[in-house]
């Protein structure tokens, strides 16, 4: 494993943090986690360096923030730092700060949090948290040790992401979204370089964008990386240019399997290892990708769940499946294998899942596109 400096702290991160946002499931509920499986994950990988865990309070339906609290049972709480969020859409007067931070080491069995985030800010939730006095509550908890270091996570334009980081003169890091198709998205690029001159550490989540950039290429990207001197996986090539950029401090992945955790450690162990030629080779691959991709959904889920039962980010990664990876046949297939409720026609365009959207996405227009495109003929 490999470490780097966490800003002005006298403390080394792993390059590689375990993002329990994706925990292994038992069928196709998102709030049943396989527990020892995924506390075997965890341990595994802090047993194997990786000292920083992040997790929130809604994923997995609040589960997430207590298997990670069982994981870091038996020692294990002792050799990481250990990351959380105080979440916006939860929030609606100045007590539920307290309510919700309680709550949270509570499940997490703990009695501090190391890095304690702003969750999803953009300029809505910035406004509100600012109003609410989510600052000050946060300073008063650290005062008392119980959050150690404060910063935000986003979603939202750079000159809000610039807005936010100069609007309070005491971050200690932030969060955003970055890998090889999202130079140009959200904080992007010109955030990350803005994070690093005001001296900010910068942490990395969505590397291989919601499992996009894991997949199996397509033809035409697949050509492009059969050139490339040393050969890598596709999730290798998306994490090792992450690492390329040193004003990257750590990256977050989201692991569903123990051989996630196994290859995502041996890239680790080889991050920083591209060349000037790869570097080049991954433009030429962000503009195939372009070509083909018509969605930009990272499968966060911050849509579901759906009023009316669609299963929006299958629908969406379906439909950019089909499209991507030529695959229309299956795709439709696995379309109308879903259950009559949660295919794309059940949408009622309530507006509600493009409110919450990180990515912005235009949801029913996209629900409506896909279930013509997918769903029955005739």
């Amino acid at each position: 494993m490999k470490y780097r400096a966490f800003g002005n702290l006298d403390w080394d991160v792993s390059v590689l943090g375990f993002g329990a946002m994706r925990l292994p499931i038992i069928g196709k509920d998102e709030t049943k986690i396989d527990e020892p499986e995924a506390i075997g994950m965890i341990r595994h990988a802090i047993d194997n360096g990786v000292n920083y865990v992040d997790t929130a309070y809604p994923y997995h339906g609040g589960n997430s923030e207590r298997v990670v609290g069982l994981a870091l049972k038996d020692g294990y709480r002792e050799k990481v730092k250990l990351a959380d969020k105080l979440p916006p859409w939860f929030v609606t007067k100045t007590e539920d700060f307290d309510s919700i931070f309680n709550e949270q080491l509570e499940r997490l069995q703990t009695d501090h949090i190391d890095f304690y985030l702003l969750h999803g800010l953009n300029s809505e939730f910035w406004t509100k948290f600012s109003d609410l006095g989510a600052i000050p509550w946060a300073e008063a908890e650290q005062e008392k040790g119980r959050i150690r270091h404060l910063g935000f996570s986003f979603h939202d334009e750079f000159e809000v992401f610039k807005e936010i980081v100069d609007g309070y003169d005491k971050w200690d890091f932030c969060q955003i979204q970055y890998n090889y198709m999202d130079v140009d998205f959200q904080a992007g690029t010109k955030g990350l370089a803005y994070a690093a001159e005001k001296g900010l550490p910068v942490v990395v989540m969505e590397p291989i964008r919601g499992g996009q950039l894991a997949k199996e290429p397509p033809p035409s990207v697949a050509k492009l990386l059969e050139a490339a001197a040393v050969k890598r996986a596709p999730a290798d090539w998306a994490l090792q240019w992450i690492w390329q950029h040193p004003e990257v401090t750590l990256v977050l992945s989201g692991m569903t399997a123990l051989s996630h955790v196994e290859d995502n450690l041996a890239s680790a162990d080889h991050a920083g290892s591209l060349t000037a030629d790869d570097m080049q080779l991954i433009d030429r691959v962000r503009e195939a990708y372009r070509e083909l991709n018509p969605i930009p959904c990272t499968n966060c889920k911050y849509c579901m769940p759906c009023t009316s039962g669609v299963d929006i980010p299958h629908v969406l990664e379906l439909y950019n499946d089909a499209m991507v990876y030529e695959a229309a046949k299956k795709e439709r297939f696995l379309y109308r294998m879903l259950p009559k409720e949660a295919q794309a026609d059940n949408c009622v365009q309530c507006g509600e899942c493009e409110e919450v959207c990180p990515q912005h996405i235009a949801v029913p227009e996209w629900l409506e596109k896909a279930h013509e495109w997918l769903g029955p003929k005739g």
